[in-house]
Formats: structure tokens, C-alpha cells, sequence
């Protein structure tokens, strides 16, 4: 158990926290911004630069120790080795954003494309675009993808619904996607709605961050009917990008600058906050992903004016 003392140090580093980065959302309890200075990694760099301009979003890593990170601004696809730091852009973006990410064992990235409506598939060797998916035409937010065994889902912060993209044999792309509306007790308001995305930890059901409201919902994938997540009156407020290790859940929230640690129920119907990583590097960061014992997070900076020369990074902590 914490000492009295270590409480009172984290209660002074939440108040300092919440005064340099309000929430989305009233009301949050004070308890919520409680946390503790993350450890920084070794050895490796614990930080590497991005290209200025670039406005980083979503982040994934692997195969092998290389992170590809997503322009808000262009859609350009970076990839980082994580053993030097030094990297380069190996797909160029169709000028629309490119946000959530993920990798498969055949080489392929998955891309949320944001305020562009669509989905792209992109071979991790070449660059190339392998497919292309419209999933909405009027006003959308496609946000972040997960992927499971047999599909790739991704969520829309404007529109409360969740689109399919089914997979073949050997992992075939499907000609269209499909759209699940999502029911039950998510309801979307004002602002960001649908964020993050990741399976349960016993995998039958998918877990989705609402950031507007601090709420995380479980949803059943084949009918979209969610049930919102017993946190014990935790909020996850300004919820982004999430990452499932185990029966752990890391939900970064952004502008809070602090990664939520979830003790889950292995069905994903119950959780408590067991803690809260911060780190003076964070500048809003948007989302997460694991290599080894280290979270690398990508500084989206979401309150500086992005202009072509501001300067961006990663950077990596001990989880």
C-alpha cells in the first residue's frame, strides 16, 4: 500500500495537472487526476523527434522494433526504428488524416482516415495502398481500428456506429465494409464520442473509450449493442487511443497528459483504476503502443498551433 506521504505528493501533481490541461467534461472527480511520474526507459532512446509539421496521431509497433506513426495533416505514414530513433516516411498520404493504426502478420497496416471517411490498407514492404475503403460520405470521424481474428473494426467519433471490414481466407480484403450501428448505453453528445478501440481480454467482446463523456462501453461486435463498463466511478475523461495488455488496459488521456492503468474483469464488464502514469515529456499525447516494458506515446500537441515548422515527438516510459 502507498505511504500517507506519496499520497499527498501525487494529489499535488494531480492539481497541477488539471490546471494545465482542462478536461472535456464537468464534474470529474478530484480522485481522478491522481497519479505518479512514470519511469522513463533505458537504453534505447526514450524519445526520438518526428518531422516538424508532422502532427502525429495514431501509433503502432511492429513486426520487429519499428513504430509507424499517422499524419493528421497529410495521411504520411512514418516509420521509426526504435533501436536508433532515426526514421523516414514510407507511404504518402492522400491529404487527409491518418489516425488510428494497426499492424498485421502479413505485413499490412490498417489506417482510420479521420475526417476523410475511409479506411486504407497499406503493405508495410512497399508503401503501396492495397485497398482503399469509403465508410462514410457526410460529416464522419473515423477514429481508431482494432483487429481481431477475423475482422478489423473502426469506430466513428461523429457517428455512432462501428464499420467492418471481414477477412477471408489468408486474410482477404473484403470488397466494402460493412456498418454496425451501435445501441444500448452509449449515447453520443457534443464533441469527440467513439474513441479508442481494443478486444476484451477473453476476446468476445470489443471495449470503446467515449472521450466526450469519460465512459468505457463494452460492444458486441456482430450486433453493436453496448453496455457500459463498471469503473467504480473512475472517469476516463479525454480518453484516446487505448492499449490491452493482458487483463490491463492503458487508456491515454490526452489532455490530461496521464495514461489510465485498468485492472479488468476478464470479461471486460468491470474495472478499477490502479493508477495514473505521467511523465513532464507528455504533451498531450493521443495514444499508445508496447514494445517490451516500454509504452511509447506520440506527443500530438493538440493545444499548439500546428504550423509547418512546429516540432514534434515520441517518447518512452516503463510500464
Amino acid at each position: 500500500m502507498r505511504s500517507a506521504i506519496l499520497k499527498t505528493a501525487l494529489s499535488t501533481l494531480a492539481a497541477a495537472l488539471l490546471i494545465g490541461a482542462p478536461a472535456q467534461a464537468a464534474g470529474e472527480p478530484a480522485a481522478q487526476a491522481a497519479g505518479k511520474p512514470a519511469t522513463q526507459a533505458g537504453g534505447k532512446p526514450d524519445a526520438f523527434a518526428l518531422p516538424n509539421g508532422f502532427q502525429p496521431e495514431g501509433i503502432e509497433i511492429g513486426p520487429g522494433p519499428y513504430a509507424y506513426l499517422g499524419s493528421r495533416a497529410t495521411g504520411d505514414i512514418y516509420r521509426a526504428d526504435l533501436r536508433t530513433g532515426k526514421g523516414s516516411v514510407i507511404s504518402k498520404g492522400p491529404g487527409t488524416p491518418s489516425l488510428g493504426l494497426k499492424t498485421d502478420r502479413r505485413g499490412r497496416l490498417f489506417v482510420a482516415g479521420g475526417t476523410g471517411g475511409d479506411a486504407r490498407v497499406i503493405d508495410l514492404r512497399t508503401g503501396r495502398v492495397l485497398k482503399s475503403y469509403r465508410l462514410a460520405t457526410g460529416t464522419s470521424f473515423v477514429n481508431d481500428v482494432v483487429l481481431t481474428r477475423h475482422a478489423a473494426y473502426f469506430t466513428d467519433s461523429a457517428n455512432p456506429v462501428l464499420y467492418k471490414l471481414t477477412l477471408g481466407r489468408g486474410g482477404a480484403l473484403p470488397d466494402e465494409a460493412v456498418t454496425i450501428p451501435l445501441s444500448g448505453d452509449i449515447q453520443y453528445t457534443t464533441g469527440t464520442n467513439a474513441n479508442g478501440i481494443v478486444p476484451s481480454p477473453d476476446r468476445r467482446s470489443l471495449l470503446i473509450v467515449q472521450s466526450n463523456t469519460g465512459k468505457l462501453f463494452e460492444a458486441d461486435p456482430s450486433t453493436g449493442v453496448t453496455t457500459e463498463v463498471d469503473l467504480g466511478g473512475e472517469s476516463l475523461v479525454n480518453g484516446d487511443g487505448l492499449l490491452l495488455s493482458g487483463r490491463t488496459l492503458y487508456a491515454v488521456q490526452n489532455r490530461l497528459n496521464a495514461i489510465a492503468v485498468v485492472g479488468l474483469a476478464r470479461d471486460g464488464s468491470s474495472g478499477k483504476v490502479v493508477e495514473r502514469l505521467t511523465d513532464p515529456r507528455f504533451d498531450v499525447p493521443s495514444t499508445v503502443a508496447a514494445h517490451g516494458r516500454r509504452l511509447y506515446l506520440p506527443n500530438a500537441r493538440f493545444t499548439t498551433p500546428p504550423t509547418p515548422d512546429t516540432p514534434y515527438s515520441v517518447v518512452a516510459v516503463k510500464r
